[in-house]
């Protein structure tokens, strides 16, 4: 019998190897055990890292389906608690041609502070708030003249969506191949105090 997780067809003989690695060791995490699994099955990303998210997320899947018992979870759920501050307050209106915006900087999230303004100014402006996104995420904030104007976060592809699928006219093999080459675009808020003006030709 074959049960599919995360895109991976997995065998009667690697949910029984899963189990071994659970039953060789009780101190292994949970995190330790995705780890072995992708490689005990040689289950790795394009970049060659190991696909620990999801041997995480296929292992829970299966422990739902009474396949396999994980050891209990070692950390508390991440808090997704956003402690709203002045730095996002609404500012005054710009008010200003699109060429006096620049110079326009696209910086990537990458320090706690820039983390910190990031999810603020989702939970308090975006109509789904902030939470904890799954699987592979990157974030940006657009600064005109140091002020944020933009943020966005892009993240991995659905595995199958129909209407892409469709559209792009791929088969199962080439939607396998080339995935990792597309992201979803998982949130985009614009800064609604940012009025570009057109230029004055345009202006009656």
């Amino acid at each position: 019998m074959i049960h599919r997780y995360c895109g991976r067809d997995f065998h009667v003989d690697e949910i029984a190897l899963i189990r071994r690695l659970i039953a060789e060791d009780p101190g292994r995490t949970r995190a330790d055990l995705s780890r072995l699994t992708c490689r005990a099955l040689a289950w790795y990303k394009v970049d060659g890292g190991l696909k620990e998210m999801s041997a995480r997320v296929a292992m829970l899947r299966m422990q739902d389906d009474g396949l396999i018992t994980l050891p209990p979870p070692r950390c508390k759920p991440p808090d997704a608690t956003v402690t709203i501050t002045s730095h996002t307050d609404p500012g005054q209106p710009i008010r200003k041609p699109a060429r006096a915006l620049m110079p326009l900087i696209l910086r990537r999230v990458q320090n706690k502070q820039d983390s910190r303004l990031w999810n603020e100014y989702i939970q308090r402006y975006h109509y789904l708030g902030y939470k904890p996104l799954p699987g592979a995420q990157i974030r940006y904030i657009l600064f005109s003249q140091e002020q944020p104007i933009a943020l966005l976060d892009f993240g991995a592809a659905a595995w199958q969506t129909a209407p892409r699928d469709r559209y792009i006219g791929w088969s199962h093999d080439q939607r396998k191949r080339n995935l990792p080459l597309i992201v979803n675009n998982a949130r985009f808020l614009g800064n609604c105090s940012c009025v570009a003006l057109p230029p004055a030709s345009m202006q009656s």
